[in-house]
């Protein structure tokens, strides 16, 4: 993360049954790697890089888990409102 700023951040939780699996990552870097910045998920002290599948199945994030959602650019709002929303919705589950 940058030094210089605070990311925007929100806090989400896991609401499908199956966690952070494959398809959910999937569909999760979809919509990240639409952002112009970096994008960041955390769970406890693990902080990962959210435009990567590999990196997001190492969470190992499951159903019940907080994470934080974070960007480092202002002009990637609407997808840092995007990921927020696939959390709500289970990714589609």
């Amino acid at each position: 993360m940058p030094s210089n700023s605070e990311p925007l951040r929100r806090g989400v939780t896991i609401v499908n049954d199956l966690g952070l699996h494959a398809r959910a990552a999937a569909k999760l870097v979809n919509v990240a790697q639409k952002a112009s910045g970096r994008v960041w998920l955390q769970v406890g002290a693990e902080q990962i890089d959210a435009k990567q599948v590999i990196d997001i199945l190492t969470l190992a994030a499951a159903k019940g888990d907080q994470v934080q959602v974070m960007i480092e650019a202002d002009a990637d709002l609407d997808t840092l409102n995007l990921i927020v929303e696939l959390f709500a919705d289970g990714f589609g589950e």
